[in-house]
């Protein structure tokens, strides 16, 4: 017992989950495997957990409250966790994304991260290898849970139609990630348009941006390079922002025509796929 890792609680929402998990197994008075045996999962991966070496899940957490009766603590606490193995730079944006009423995006290259499938996502996240690939991967899932809210925000998406042909992940992944787009459609809170290559020159040309609203606070403009983010309230930059947007909108397919076209590409670009009367 004298090898086992000492954690500091106080060190990251990581180290405090590792901690709390320890605490509450021994005084439950079960070990690794005695534990892993109640949730169906390796004592293995419970250490790992436990020394931070692996980032917990929330359906990991729902189980271990329930196992050990603790009243949602872990249910709560991993939503910290999640959030902490976002870049430092992008938690401030994902704080506020979670606070939006009316969320407004144009993508240029990649699908919106609230609308990626976890493969699409494992593939984004994996172009560079550094740290804990499941726990990035687990993070952004995390964000698409304002999704699923009672009142979640209205959210339009316009996308560039080189975002249906860049190849990320493979054929598989690419043909589970449009079908999710066009299942995600169906929601009445949130419209997807794709910009055709046709539309030529646009306002989106100098890259991805999105417009974040609020019941009572200040609307916000986000961009990103490839270092960091950047959001700003300044109104002229928010009032430019919001005009590009327009143009966008005006200049994409209707939804109805975005979704055939995506279910088009689907099929002549990634093969076989499910019945695209269903999917438009």
């Amino acid at each position: 017992m004298s090898n086992i890792r000492q954690l500091d609680p106080s060190a990251s929402p990581l180290d405090y989950y590792g901690y709390e998990l320890r605490r509450r197994r021994e005084a439950a008075g079960l070990t690794l495997a005695q534990l892993g045996s109640i949730l169906f999962c390796t004592g293995s991966l419970i250490g790992q957990i436990e020394t931070t070496l692996k980032v917990p899940t929330r359906e990991f957490s729902e189980r271990v409250d329930a196992a050990l009766g603790t009243d949602g603590e872990f249910s709560r606490l991993v939503g910290l966790v999640l959030r902490s193995q976002l870049p430092s730079w992008f938690q401030p944006y994902a704080e506020m994304e979670a606070k939006a009423g009316y969320i407004s995006t144009y993508q240029a290259q990649l699908v919106y991260g609230l609308l990626q499938t976890e493969g699409y996502a494992r593939a984004v996240l994996g172009t560079r290898d550094e740290g804990d690939l499941d726990g990035k991967v687990a993070a952004r899932l995390d964000r698409q849970r304002i999704l699923d809210r009672d009142q979640p925000p209205v959210t339009w998406v316009v996308l560039s139609e080189a975002v249906l042909h860049q190849k990320v992940g493979g054929l598989e992944v690419m043909r589970e990630q449009l079908t999710h787009i066009l299942a995600m459609q169906k929601q009445r809170w949130l419209e997807i348009q794709v910009l055709p290559f046709e539309a030529g020159a646009h306002t989106g040309l100098m890259g991805s941006f999105n417009l974040l609203r609020f019941d009572s606070d200040p609307d916000i403009v986000y961009t990103e390079d490839f270092v960091q983010g950047h959001m700003t309230a300044n109104p002229e930059a928010v009032k430019e922002g919001s005009v590009r947007y327009d143009h966008l909108q005006a200049a994409a397919l209707s939804v109805d025509d975005s979704a055939a076209l995506i279910a088009r590409v689907m099929e002549e670009r990634y093969g076989d796929q499910p019945d695209g009367r269903d999917l438009a």
